[in-house]
């Protein structure tokens, strides 16, 4: 396959990437240029950034396991690469939310060999129990209805289902409280003995571990009490040498004795602490690896008190001129990113915009609209050497100030909101593109990725 020949436009076009175009192979600048013809907006993920977050997790949590939560399409970031990723880095276990998600882990290859998968969200009415149990899949369970579904399941499926407990130690969303837990105990140990299931761990889940005043400390405190009690509750009915875990990214760093048996980090594998207010990533030792980028799709010049947007909530304060972003609320972006003239309120997220004299953040101005956000460059689109078809950044790492390359902490504190949020939001219109997939994964990893995907 012959390298791709692009004309002096496009390469003006992609300079403002973090995709080094140049230092790609053939098969990846092609990958690039089909991403571009194909969405205005590309989400790039940085497969040896979640390799080194989970590797430092590791070191850093030892000897207590490290399950990587996958849940959400692993948070945005793409739900096979992110698996193979994270047993790259050793992880044993994979942790998602739905029974679904774990079932597309194992038909998407990744096998019993590779790597132990729990999934813990489930109703025992509907659930696709007796798929899971065929595909050794490990099921949380929180209610004595799913306890007998499952036993009903493993019975059809000829093979013992593993099995976790969910235990309700203040969080009051999944799992035993203290008085239905006896009930739970006593129908395990007799399914045990008929050979039905295996309870091989016992879970719950921390409400306000990311919080740092006295009381959510104090909380949390009274969390991991409870949940002692209940361990120590399951080992005196016969459940001994269980996997005991409740520990999730924030206490996973804060707590080193709430790791128990295994810890479940989920933001910090994609490079961000539990909430901005914790810290930056370079202070637990993350490296964010999504990069949302976008090719602007019009540019023009304005006089000052322009309107923009619906409402009218933005006017420009001079001749400047505005760009089109081209995604929207219906791709993820949060209509509160959206940015106004009043002094009262917040300036509109951020975004890098590469002119002729650098990188310079240009702000959302006006409301987000459905499939498009307009910012204020700040200056005629001459002057800065600003075009039509440009690619910006969204968010990114964080590579430096000489950057000016915002974060998704940056886009979550605009809009009050959290790192999650702003990329799990993010629509599966938006292809996913992955760096470093080659020297990461090796053939094996490779060869279960859509070749499209693949940038490096």
């Amino acid at each position: 396959m012959p390298f791709p020949v692009i004309s002096p436009r496009q390469q003006h076009s992609m300079a403002g990437s973090a995709v080094d175009f140049k230092n790609l192979s053939c098969e990846g600048q092609n990958n690039y240029l089909k991403a571009l013809r194909s969405f205005p907006g590309q989400a790039i993920v940085d497969l040896s950034a979640l390799v080194g977050n989970m590797r430092r997790m590791r070191s850093l949590f030892a000897p207590a396991e490290v399950m990587g939560i996958v849940k959400a399409n692993a948070y945005g970031h793409g739900l096979i690469p992110s698996c193979l990723a994270a047993v790259k880095a050793g992880c044993s276990w994979i942790g998602v939310a739905k029974a679904q998600e774990a079932l597309a882990i194992r038909r998407g290859g990744i096998g019993p060999g590779m790597c132990r998968i729990l999934a813990w969200l489930a109703n025992c009415v509907w659930a696709p129990y007796e798929e899971m149990i065929g595909e050794d899949i490990d099921i949380a369970l929180g209610s004595l209805d799913e306890i007998e579904a499952v036993a009903k399941a493993a019975l059809r499926a000829g093979k013992r289902a593993r099995v976790h407990i969910v235990v309700d130690t203040g969080f009051s969303r999944n799992g035993f409280l203290e008085g239905s837990f006896g009930a739970a105990l006593s129908l395990l140990k007799k399914l045990s003995g008929e050979g039905k299931v295996e309870v091989v761990g016992i879970m719950s889940h921390f409400s306000s571990a990311d919080a740092e005043d006295e009381g959510s400390e104090r909380y949390t405190d009274l969390q991991l009490e409870s949940f002692s009690r209940f361990a120590k509750r399951a080992e005196s009915a016969g459940f001994k040498g269980l996997l005991r875990h409740i520990a999730n990214s924030a206490s996973s760093f804060s707590r080193p004795l709430s790791r128990l048996d295994m810890a479940r980090p989920g933001n910090s594998f994609y490079g961000y602490a539990a909430d901005y207010a914790l810290g930056s990533p370079q202070d637990f030792g993350l490296t964010p690896a999504l990069t949302l980028e976008a090719q602007l799709a019009k540019v023009k010049d304005v006089d000052a008190g322009r309107a923009v947007s619906y409402g009218r909530t933005y006017k420009t304060e001079k001749e400047t001129s505005l760009a089109i972003v081209p995604l929207g609320y219906a791709d993820g972006i949060l209509r509160t990113a959206g940015g106004s003239d009043s002094p009262l309120e917040k300036a509109g997220a951020p975004v890098r915009v590469l002119t002729s004299c650098g990188p310079k953040i240009a702000r959302a101005c006006g409301r987000v609209c459905m499939d498009q956000f307009m910012i204020d460059l700040g200056a005629p689109m001459e002057s800065l050497g600003v075009m039509e078809g440009d690619t910006v950044r969204l968010f990114g790492p964080g590579a430096g100030e000489e950057e000016n390359e915002p974060t998704a902490d940056d886009w979550a504190r605009r809009s009050d909101n959290i790192s999650y949020v702003i990329y799990t939001n993010l629509s599966l219109k938006i292809p996913r593109l992955y760096l470093n997939a080659k020297k990461e994964l090796g053939e094996e990893g490779l060869s279960l990725l859509n070749p499209e995907c693949v940038l490096s």
